[in-house]
């Protein structure tokens, strides 16, 4: 059983950044491949982001491509996403995923086992 908690959203301009967080409780989290999803008003769930347990391969939404940057630290069991140049559709419920199936980088949700509860992320314009 694994336990994500995000924390770090809030209220932010367009153009301004903000940084999102996940605590994973997960004994072995360093072999678990990890992701970022989110969810906007009457849309379904998509991805944003994941990254490899090494932490080499990162690929990206092309919507957030260039302006996100996920990342991982698996001394302390942590998730980020650095979020820089926010625009109004970035507005959503933000997810971090574990997938304790897989150690590569994965884009289909149905590859994570393991979901936070969500923080929500307001970009204003």
């Amino acid at each position: 059983q694994v336990l994500l908690e995000e924390s770090g959203g809030g209220l932010v301009q367009a153009g301004g950044s903000l940084r999102v967080s996940c605590a994973a409780s997960a004994r072995r989290f360093r072999n678990y491949a990890m992701a970022w999803f989110r969810q906007a008003p009457g849309l379904e769930r998509e991805f944003v982001a994941a990254i490899s347990w090494s932490g080499d391969s990162t690929p990206y939404a092309n919507s957030v491509k260039g302006r996100f940057t996920i990342s991982r630290d698996n001394a302390n069991n942590t998730l980020s996403l650095q979020m820089n140049s926010l625009k109004p559709e970035d507005t959503a419920v933000y997810y971090c995923a574990a997938a304790e199936s897989l150690v590569a980088a994965s884009k289909r949700e149905t590859d994570y086992e393991y979901w936070g509860q969500g923080t929500q992320v307001t970009v204003s314009s």
